[in-house]
């Protein structure tokens, strides 16, 4: 393997580079440098490359690797998702309104640094991640590797760009409403949400956030996952071993958020076709149709409230979008007992969810169609794009709202425009390593 498939190897076969001397973490950075810049170039997808900070990072890593630290990714390249501090440099959110420096480094960072990964790029995203799509006035618009004329989604839109066009092979994301499954969809990634609580630096709007990853391949997610979160059992282990049989549920409805679009047949029949997979890998598959009742206007007092806050903790509110300004508005009447209302409303739903379905995970699309085109709502007003969004993007905001993990998983490609398609697993909340080995275990089939 030369240095440039390295770059896009991922963290396990770079893991595994780097244990061999085959590479060093210097060379493996300074390629990954080199790509960073050509897709910034191309899809607009970073706000900062860390040049010299990530020299200086894979020299210690290959210091500590002499001196025999066997950190699982110790040396490994990882750019960072533009709403997670670190120590020394503005956290933009995609927004003009941040302009003071970060005085400490986010938990996960920490983490990171600690575990001696070496962060060579912060990634755009949408003004205070509000939207399923990247596009800002401060940093322009972030395109699809695989078409430029579409979106790579959002929040985490620039990190799923980047892995995508495989010039780093891991970045992190995190996921609000859909932030990590609507890139991956759109991206051909994998975009694992783990059950809420288990990833450090997560909980914003109101607990709806978590933590998390894009990457080319589950285990590469699982590795990531298993290095700074809390599960039962290791995810690294479950992603590489068929589940037992499982009862998997197919639901088409979306969460009734706002009137939702009709699904897409390319979609369908991605969704139809992995039911057809489950089946013959021996698991009971059947239709079900999960009873969202008054949930979805639960779900909207968290991300407005959430919304609101953001923008107005940011440098210089004054600054903001027109448009993130609106959103921030429509938060302004969620007082603390509606919040908390809406927060035990979430927990109820998904307490027994899955259970009450006589299943063990659902099947779903992951969103309407396959990823839309750059400036699909430009123009549009604060309440016009959240009604929009809701309607194409209506399969992922359910499990913030529950806590739950669910995954999103690439399924094949459109015929005329060859964009990515994509399914979603849901599974309950602490079940992340049956889920995992689930993902795992669609991905080889697929193979």
């Amino acid at each position: 393997m030369d240095i440039l498939e390295a770059v896009s190897a991922g963290p396990s076969a770079q893991r595994e580079l780097l244990e061999s001397g085959a590479i060093t973490s210097r060379q493996l950075v300074e390629a990954t440098l080199e790509s960073m810049t050509r897709t910034q170039e191309r899809l607009n997808n970073c706000v900062a490359l860390y040049d010299t900070s990530a020299l200086d990072a894979a020299d210690d890593a290959d210091r500590r690797r002499a001196a025999g630290d066997t950190a699982p990714l110790l040396g490994v390249p990882i750019a960072v998702k533009d709403d997670t501090d670190i120590a020394g440099f503005v956290t933009r959110w995609g927004s003009s309104a941040n302009f003071r420096p970060a005085e400490s480094d986010a938990d996960i960072v920490a983490r990171i640094r600690e575990a001696g990964m070496v962060i060579v790029a912060k990634t755009t995203l949408p003004e205070l991640a509000i939207c399923g799509f990247t596009e800002t006035e401060t940093f322009g618009i972030t395109r699809n590797p695989y078409n430029i004329a579409h979106t790579p989604g959002g929040s985490s839109g620039g990190s799923a760009a980047v892995v995508a066009d495989r010039a780093v092979g891991i970045a992190t994301g995190t996921d609000g409403a859909g932030s990590i499954r609507i890139p991956a969809a759109c991206c051909g990634l994998v975009g694992f949400k783990p059950t809420h609580g288990t990833m450090p630096s997560s909980g914003g709007w109101y607990g709806l956030s978590t933590q998390g990853c894009l990457t080319q391949k589950v285990v590469d997610s699982a590795l990531y996952l298993d290095t700074f979160g809390n599960f039962d059992g290791s995810l690294v282990e479950a992603s590489k071993t068929d589940p037992a049989p499982l009862r998997i549920g197919i639901d088409l409805h979306p969460f009734p958020a706002s009137a939702p679009l009709k699904v897409d047949p390319p979609v369908i029949s991605a969704v139809a076709s992995a039911g057809d997979m489950f089946t013959v890998l021996g698991h009971d598959v059947k239709t079900v149709r999960v009873p969202y009742g008054t949930a979805a206007q639960a779900l909207s007092v968290r991300v407005l409230a959430g919304v609101r806050d953001g923008a107005a903790g940011t440098d210089d509110p004054t600054k903001l979008e027109k448009r993130s300004k609106q959103v921030a508005r429509l938060g302004k009447p969620f007082g603390a007992k509606l919040v908390a209302r809406s927060r035990a409303a979430g927990q109820k739903f998904g307490e027994t969810l899955l259970e009450d379905l006589g299943i063990d995970v659902l099947l779903s699309p992951t969103m309407s169609g396959p990823a839309v085109k750059v400036g699909r709502w430009k123009g549009k007003g604060g309440l016009a794009t959240m009604l929009g969004m809701g309607r194409f993007y209506a399969f992922t905001p359910a499990w913030n709202h529950a806590g739950q993990p669910a995954v999103s998983m690439p399924a094949g490609f459109t015929d005329e425009e060859g964009l990515p398609l994509a399914i979603q697993l849901i599974a309950a909340r602490g079940d992340d390593a049956r889920l995992m080995a689930l993902a795992g275990q669609y991905e080889r089939a697929r193979a």
